[in-house]
């Protein structure tokens, strides 16, 4: 039986003018796919009104936490000391959202920790 982990967590979109708007956000990972996280957005951050789920390999957290790594439409990066930015490229924009390292770096263990 798949094990599923969730983790909500504060995150902050960077808007163009530089402004910071937070944003919840739901860190999910399932043994069921192994190799990938799920990164949930509440339906008012959309332009669609619709929950919103960004799905890519846990590999690239793993690598991006630790410097710049890049995998199709997804970003991830440090920044500053204790955030990670992790960007979001689709056709309608592209959307930059800070998580604090320490709650992406407790979901990735958790996530070793039931999948491996």
């Amino acid at each position: 039986m798949p094990i599923t982990l969730e983790q909500p967590t504060g995150a902050r979109l960077l808007t163009a003018d530089a402004q910071e708007v937070s944003v919840p956000a739901t860190l999910r990972y399932t043994s069921a796919d192994p190799q990938a996280v799920h990164f949930v957005f509440p339906p008012w951050i959309s332009l669609d009104g619709e929950e919103v789920t960004w799905t890519f390999a846990r590999a690239l957290l793993e690598e991006g936490l630790e410097g710049p790594a890049v995998l199709g439409n997804v970003h991830v990066r440090p920044y500053g000391d204790s955030r990670t930015v992790v960007e979001l490229r689709a056709a309608e924009g592209v959307a930059a959202v800070s998580f604090p390292t320490s709650a992406l770096t407790r979901f990735l263990l958790s996530s070793l920790r039931v999948g491996g």
